[in-house]
């Protein structure tokens, strides 16, 4: 093969990331993880990120403080968002202007909802330092970023009732009506 001819896998590095955002307990690292699985493209989560330079996320917030935490967070999108990928983005990832504009410029956008009944029965495990207080924060946090979530989204999914290998299937098959 010579230096110029394409290589297995060269295709990938044309094609935008795939960003999910969307509130806590929406499911987009499961869905992200699955959905790279399926079209062979690599898988980043930003807070699995976070935590691998910085140590657990509540440890994070009770040392450094959510600023320190959104920069961390916002290197590591930046890190993610490479071409090929499938990214799953921290619940508050998108206040930062900066991951904002990088979404805009350089991803396909999925927003992944869910509702607030599904919502509460995943976060019963705890360690997120925003929801401390419950479902009545997740209901908060969700509706202040509601307005971000839905200007940057390109497409949508919920994951409140459908199985996620459905999702799959269908993410998948409106990502290749895209050419993606």
């Amino acid at each position: 093969m010579t230096a110029d001819a394409p290589r297995p896998g060269d295709e990938a590095s044309e094609t935008p990331p795939v960003a999910l955002i969307g509130p806590m307990a929406a499911g987009k690292t499961s869905l992200g993880r699955k959905l790279a699985s399926r079209i062979g493209r690599t898988f980043a989560d930003t807070d699995r990120l976070v935590v691998l330079d910085h140590g657990p996320i509540p440890e994070i917030f009770a040392t450094h403080g959510e600023p320190a935490f959104r920069r961390w967070e916002a290197q590591a999108v930046q890190q993610a968002l490479t071409p090929g990928s499938v990214v799953a983005l921290g619940g508050g990832a998108v206040l930062d202007e900066g991951t904002r504009a990088l979404l805009r410029e350089q991803a396909t956008v999925v927003l992944v909802t869910v509702d607030e009944r599904t919502a509460e029965r995943r976060l019963g495990g705890g360690g997120r330092p925003l929801v401390a207080g419950g479902i009545a924060d997740w209901r908060r946090i969700a509706a202040e970023r509601e307005p971000i979530y839905r200007e940057l989204a390109e497409l949508t999914v919920d994951t409140s009732r459908t199985p996620m290998s459905r999702l799959v299937d269908e993410l998948e098959a409106r990502l290749a009506e895209r050419g993606l």
